[in-house]
């Protein structure tokens, strides 16, 4: 591994887990929903609020990266249809990406991110709308990239070409530290990348898919695999 340049970081549930962070997001924005704009609760409970995110997904299939675009649509659509002004999505917009983006960083991530970066340049590459800056790990980063930014969302070729791009690397200067096997490993495999699969959880590898030539339990491994 001493060839490399760089280390490109997956963030949901790669630096942190995002189920819990999510569902207290939408609760936080649906409590606001029923204080600020009542009649849309009085229509919706939180699943039909996904329902209405799913239909907008539908209606804008090249837009599927782009989950903040996604859920702002949806938003739109039910303040109006509910007769309140584009404004209130907005804020019950804002309220939800203030509670997505209060996540809970695993433990061993930054005393590990401190250490590599000494060694090798840290980007970041996400399919979500995480910002690194209220999380509180900007400073680790050179430059992260989203699916929104980049028009197209891992395992496209595209998203990962961008970053390469972007921090003028060749694709085998780059190792990719994702959980997903799908999206991060086999994505960036076929990118031309180095991948490292992070297992925190010991899942089982999916059937039928190669598996990955590098596998890390937490970021303290990924410390020793990369010294």
């Amino acid at each position: 591994m001493r060839h490399l340049a760089a280390i490109c970081l997956d963030l949901d549930d790669t630096l942190w887990a995002i189920g819990p962070v999510l569902r207290r997001a939408e609760l936080a924005m649906y409590q606001w929903l029923a204080e600020h704009c009542p009649r849309v609760t009085e229509r919706h409970d939180l699943a039909s609020l996904r329902a209405v995110r799913e239909r907008i997904v539908e209606a804008h299939p090249e837009r599927r990266h782009d989950l903040s675009f996604l859920r702002r649509q949806a938003l739109l659509q039910l303040v109006s249809e509910a007769g309140y002004p584009g404004r209130c999505g907005e804020d019950a917009f804002a309220v939800f990406f203030a509670a997505r983006n209060d996540v809970e960083v695993f433990a061993d991530v930054r005393p590990a991110l401190e250490r590599l970066r000494s060694r090798y340049r840290l980007l970041a590459l996400t399919n979500g709308n995480a910002d690194l800056a209220m999380i509180g790990l900007a400073d680790l980063f050179e430059l992260s990239l989203g699916a929104a930014e980049a028009g197209a969302a891992k395992p496209d070729p595209r998203i990962f070409a961008a970053l390469l791009d972007r921090a003028g690397l060749a694709p085998g200067k780059v190792a990719h530290v994702g959980d997903d096997p799908v999206v991060d490993v086999d994505g960036a495999r076929r990118a031309g990348l180095v991948a490292v699969w992070m297992d925190r959880f010991a899942r089982p590898w999916p059937q039928g898919l190669a598996p990955p030539a590098y596998r890390v339990g937490d970021f303290e491994d990924l410390a020793r695999l990369m010294p």
